[in-house]
């Protein structure tokens, strides 16, 4: 089989599943795992730097009707491919459903043969879990995707052992933007109340009564990641914020969350005052529906209940009193 993955997480669905051997091309952001040598299809459209720009040159291109991503369709005919992986739930984050959709009906006019569109769309931890299924499915390595997914649930549910599921916890607030401020949205909340933390900034919600522990922490759902004003989120009173911009690296993150701290509304916070503001790699961590959210719950759980040991080795995060270090495992205690 022949897949064209335009997801990263899909990419790294596909390696966990050993059929790394079987990608002939890839996104512009599928760098992981690393030494993945292949042909790039996508390229970003905006060219802005700075948080707020990029905020404005995003706004008018979706305003306009205008993709984000340009998709190399002469160089897709000429790979063939029997599958492609992609996505239609964020048009920000990656090239949408349709732009590939559109580029295969031309692919099939021309007398190339279509291949087989799969779409991953995941709101959920357990929709991640599924996705992987699908994928192993679609690859013909469903047993191997059914072993990976009950190693991944294990760990899951071992880790969620550390919080108490009965109580509200404190608050912390994931930011994954900077300029405007945008909250966390989908998985990353239930992460965040998974872990013994509450997010009221853009909390989930049950479509069934009783607690959030157990099997119904999987139908408890959030929104999107949204937008938020600078007053909503002092409000909130943050015990916690961890700063995981959608698509920087660590050393983004670190610089955007230095530029928060110099900001009277943001150092006078709880978190701040008490050493508790994270910045985090979210492009790797965060942001990719994948199998690494499982290391992003670990440091989640890690912070909130003061386990510094749960910290997965290498994790890219680090507190703005010092250097960032890769796999920084110290912080200050709770009060």
């Amino acid at each position: 089989m022949r897949i064209v993955s335009l997801l990263p997480s899909a990419t790294e669905i596909v390696c966990l599943l050993g059929a790394r051997d079987h990608l002939v091309a890839v996104s512009h952001e599928c760098d992981y795992p690393p030494g993945l040598d292949l042909p790039v299809l996508t390229a970003p459209r905006t060219r802005a730097r700075e948080p707020s720009a990029i905020d404005h040159e995003v706004r008018d291109a979706l305003g306009q009707g205008e993709p984000l991503y340009t998709l190399n369709a002469d160089l897709l005919a000429k790979l063939r491919p029997d599958l492609i992986l992609t996505q239609d739930l964020c048009s920000v984050c990656s090239i949408d459903l349709s732009s590939v959709r559109r580029v295969v009906r031309e692919l099939e006019a021309s007398g190339v043969p279509a291949p087989r569109v799969l779409s991953l769309n995941p709101e959920t931890l357990e929709d991640v879990l599924d996705d992987i299924l699908r994928v192993g499915e679609a690859i013909g390595c469903l047993d191997r995707a059914r072993h990976e997914v009950v190693t991944l649930r294990d760990r899951l549910w071992r880790l969620q052992e550390y919080a108490n599921p009965y109580l509200d916890g404190p608050s912390l607030a994931l930011l994954e933007w900077t300029d405007p401020l945008f909250c966390a949205g989908h998985w990353t909340v239930q992460m965040i109340e998974r872990a013994g933390a509450c997010h009221p900034l853009n909390p989930t919600r049950s479509p069934v009564e009783g607690s959030g522990a157990g099997l119904q922490a999987g139908e408890r759902r959030a929104g999107p990641s949204r937008r938020v004003s600078i007053d909503a989120f002092v409000r909130t009173s943050p015990e916690f914020v961890v700063v995981a911009p959608c698509g920087f690296d660590l050393a983004r993150a670190r610089e955007e969350t230095a530029r928060l701290l110099a900001q009277p509304w943001f150092h006078d916070l709880p978190a701040s005052r008490t050493g508790r503001v994270y910045a985090v790699d979210g492009n790797q961590m965060f942001n990719r529906p994948g199998p690494r959210l499982l290391d992003a719950f670990a440091f989640l759980v890690a912070i909130v209940n003061d386990r510094p040991e749960l910290v997965p080795p290498a994790f890219p995060f680090c507190t703005l009193d010092r250097e960032p270090v890769q796999g920084e495992t110290r912080w200050p205690k709770h009060p």
